[in-house]
């Protein structure tokens, strides 16, 4: 074998693994014109380690829970807490902005809400108790159909849920999730990928949501929604979970009208995180050399960001001197 052949090989393998590898994780939120950044498992790297209302997780593999009992189904693996909050109004929409999503990882799509009962920062993620706010499942067709997640992956990766308008002013933790069937038809083969932020609702509504299903008791794997064989004909699918909270929403709202769509989301004092390359889950990323010293600079640009439109930014990095 040629030198020239074996790298071309090499390449290509390589080329495969990540793209089985190449899930997703929420890079941040749009509330009330603020954008709020997501959790970066890169961020462990950085000093200080930045503060964000999205929870930590453990995912520098972009990987997924499939264990229904375990406190990771939560808000990821290893999920602590959100250091702030995204403010928004009851009966306002948070949009959440992935990174790419794989069109082979067809499913629905889930939000949920609760109540901290106080302080979010220092909640027990095992006591929250979750209330379905919105959902989407199979749009149309089979093996494998038409999904939420596709539905996602057309709006630029995004998804909008909506605070129900009932919601008394309060801190909440916003619970979203793709569920993956691509493997479903074997028991333990459905693939969730939950992530948190911390929310401050305001408002006037009065549900404190009291009452609601623990995360751990969400799912079963034995579930119709979550044992479930894309690849065949079918005419209905069951979204696994609790029944939606009354006033809660079905699917993807639809996009912006042209008035919405000029507007300029304003970033949020919250950092944002830092792009990188993806890392391979068996070699972990090296962590960068400490500065000597460092001061803010910042710059602005546009780019094409969420839903495909214009979006301008302030980005704010780290100079060595």
């Amino acid at each position: 074998m040629t030198s020239t052949t074996h790298q071309a090989i090499l390449a290509a393998v390589l080329v495969l693994a990540s793209g089985v590898r190449a899930h997703g994780t929420v890079s941040g939120v749009v509330a009330g014109g603020n954008w709020y950044s997501g959790y970066n498992a890169n961020f462990q790297w950085r000093n200080p380690i930045p503060v964000v209302p999205a929870w930590t997780a453990n995912t520098l593999d972009n990987g997924f829970v499939d264990n229904y009992a375990s406190p990771d189904i939560i808000c990821h693996k290893v999920a602590t807490a959100g250091g702030s909050y995204v403010t928004v109004a009851a009966g306002s929409t948070v949009e959440l902005q992935w990174t790419p999503w794989p069109e082979s990882h067809h499913g629905p799509v889930l939000d949920y809400l609760a109540s901290c009962r106080g302080d979010c920062q220092t909640v027990d993620k095992t006591t929250l108790l979750f209330n379905k706010i919105n959902e989407g499942g199979l749009i149309s067709g089979s093996n494998p159909g038409r999904w939420a997640s596709d539905e996602l992956i057309t709006r630029n990766n995004s998804w909008t849920v909506t605070i129900p308008a009932s919601i008394a002013p309060g801190k909440y933790v916003l619970r979203h999730e793709i569920i993956a069937l691509h493997s479903a038809g074997s028991l333990n083969g459905a693939q969730n990928y939950p992530s948190c932020f911390n929310l401050e609702v305001t408002g006037s509504g009065t549900n404190n949501l009291a009452t609601g299903t623990l995360g751990t008791q969400l799912y079963n794997a034995q579930d119709p929604g979550l044992l479930f064989n894309l690849y065949r004909t079918f005419s209905s699918y069951i979204i696994p979970g609790p029944p939606l909270l009354s006033g809660g929403g079905s699917g993807n709202p639809p996009p912006a009208s042209s008035s919405q769509a000029t507007s300029t989301p304003t970033p949020s004092p919250t950092p944002s995180p830092t792009p990188t390359p993806s890392q391979s889950s068996s070699t972990p990323p090296t962590p960068p050399a400490p500065s000597s010293s460092s001061s803010p600079v910042s710059f602005s640009s546009t780019v094409t960001g969420r839903i495909g439109k214009p979006t301008k930014f302030t980005c704010y990095v780290d100079e060595e001197l």
